[in-house]
């Protein structure tokens, strides 16, 4: 019988103010990369300095915010701002893109190394493994949230989200409708989960293994957007397309495809680039 997905999202109500587990998330994928960034910085041949890393998790948290939010409006809801442009502030509704939240990174990222005067591929390197942690606990808050599931399966970890059925119901009145064998047509993949174990454990391992040993400028970069890409292209397959957007082509073909396949071509070039430069240890150069 699939699980019954009916997890408040709601952490904590203090009056008028509710704290999101979703809102939760980022802000332990703040800490967990200002914690992962110091430890880092204490390897002298990395070229950074402990007291740098809360500047940079500062901007790279707001180009996740900004670049996540307009991303979302602009890539799957642009018909909505078009009617309201004021959607775009209300963060409040929800509505995050990882592409345009990397986008607003590589733009935060980029305006710091300007700042400090390093390069700004110097910076993209450091930071790439930081972010895997806070992607997968992203990821949980989807599915805490309920938000962004699968698509049809029977499979025996499928679940039921009572905001995916046709008409409202509670969890008691889904599982009641369970035991009579109804609603099944409505299990789905917990694509959420998959992502937030792609994105959060497999991402994080693999880069963390890559950067134990000084790399050659734009190869952590390279390999961040290769992994990730072909990750979010695969778990397409199982995930439900925006309902307003469907698929884009040939009845299989997802937006969130189409924005990372880009992704996994300019990794493998950075990963060529790469090999023109020697690897180098910034602190020690």
């Amino acid at each position: 019988m699939p699980f019954v997905h009916d997890i408040d999202p709601v952490a904590l109500q203090l009056g008028p103010v509710a704290i999101h587990w979703y809102g939760l998330m980022y802000l332990a994928g703040a800490v967990a990369a200002l914690w992962l960034g110091r430890r880092r910085a204490a390897e002298l041949w990395r070229g950074f300095r402990p007291a740098e890393i809360e500047d940079i998790v500062f901007y790279a948290m707001v180009g996740v915010i900004v670049g996540g939010r307009v991303g979302s409006v602009l890539f799957y809801h642009f018909d909505s701002f078009l009617a309201d442009p004021l959607m775009l502030v209300r963060l409040w509704e929800g509505g995050m893109s990882f592409h345009g939240g990397l986008i607003g990174v590589l733009v935060a990222m980029a305006w710091y190394a300007r700042k400090s005067g390093r390069a700004a591929f110097e910076i993209y390197d450091f930071i790439a493994p930081l972010v895997p942690i806070g992607l997968g606990l992203g990821r949980i808050g989807n599915f805490i949230g309920g938000e962004l599931w699968g698509r049809s399966t029977d499979v025996a970890w499928a679940v039921l989200f009572p905001q995916s059925l046709p008409t409202a119901m509670t969890a008691e009145e889904i599982r009641a409708a369970l035991a009579r064998g109804e609603l099944l047509e409505h299990a789905r993949h917990p694509s959420q989960l998959y992502q937030a174990f792609w994105e959060g454990v497999v991402l994080f391992a693999v880069l963390w293994w890559f950067t134990r040993r000084p790399r050659a400028r734009m190869a952590t970069s390279g390999l961040f957007l290769i992994v990730y890409g072909i990750g979010r292209i695969l778990i397409e397959f199982v995930r439900e397309p925006d309902a307003h957007i469907g698929y884009l082509a040939w009845g299989w073909l997802t937006m969130g495809q189409v924005l990372s396949l880009p992704m996994v071509v300019f990794g493998l070039l950075l990963m060529i680039w790469s090999r023109r430069h020697p690897p180098a240890a910034a602190g020690l150069a």
